[in-house]
């Protein structure tokens, strides 16, 4: 088990220092004030209509960091400071939110593969690692079992694949979503340039949490797949 708290290690200090980077780049670049005045909001609603999208809502919502886009009820959700501020996190993360409302609208097929996974991936992804630890467990303590435990450890791993496949397809759903919103800001010169790289690396910092996120999916599927595949041996 050594090699597991290795490597449960390893995720955590990864995880951890791109998200402290993350924190410090929306922190910087909110002191970035923009020269045309607009708050979050505003950018969002003009990239909108610039799309021809007039069907979806763009709100705010409570909590820090907590921006999204809701294709169920078609609302963009920008958290409070991003929704009234007037900096070039706010516009990056607006923009950003914006992009998967136009991935929406145009049938983004990343976009559409990964809602359909969503139902299934909510309800798996809390137990599936449980499923491999019981099973391994099982055919442990019981050889009469073993048969068992193999099979609810393989259910438990196949339900971790399907957590690490929604992870790489949410890369780039998010990457392209970034695009979008760098190629809309910079093509309707709505930032300067010193502004746009800031939008720029604000939105590097945060695509690089979601590639955090699916090496550690990848790495923890790898382990306990040789865990569950070597004890057949």
């Amino acid at each position: 088990m050594m090699g597991f708290y290795i490597l449960i290690g390893i995720i955590a200090l990864a995880s951890w220092l791109v998200s402290n980077k993350l924190k410090r780049k929306f922190a910087f670049y909110s002191n970035v004030q923009l020269r045309n005045g607009l708050s979050g909001r505003e950018i969002a609603e003009k990239m909108l209509h610039d799309h021809g999208i007039f069907d979806v809502k763009v709100i705010s919502a409570a909590g820090k960091l907590t921006d999204h886009y809701n294709p169920a009820d078609k609302t963009v959700n920008l958290s409070e400071s991003v929704y009234n501020e007037r900096n070039a996190a706010s516009a990056a993360v607006a923009a950003h939110e914006v992009g998967h409302a136009v991935q929406h609208a145009q049938a983004y097929q990343y976009l559409e593969m990964r809602s359909k996974l969503v139902p299934v991936v909510s309800v798996t992804s809390n137990f599936s690692q449980w499923l491999v630890i019981g099973g391994l467990i099982l055919g442990a303590v019981s050889s009469s079992a073993s048969g068992i435990g193999q099979t609810i450890a393989i259910i438990g791993l196949l339900m971790m694949a399907m957590a690490t496949i929604f992870s790489f397809i949410t890369l780039p759903v998010e990457y392209d979503a970034s695009n979008r919103a760098l190629g809309w800001l910079k093509s309707n010169n709505m930032l300067t340039d010193a502004e746009q790289d800031g939008a720029k690396d604000s939105l590097k910092w945060a695509a690089r949490t979601y590639l955090v996120a699916a090496i550690g999916s990848l790495a923890m599927l790898l382990y306990w797949g040789l865990q569950v595949l070597g004890s057949r041996d």
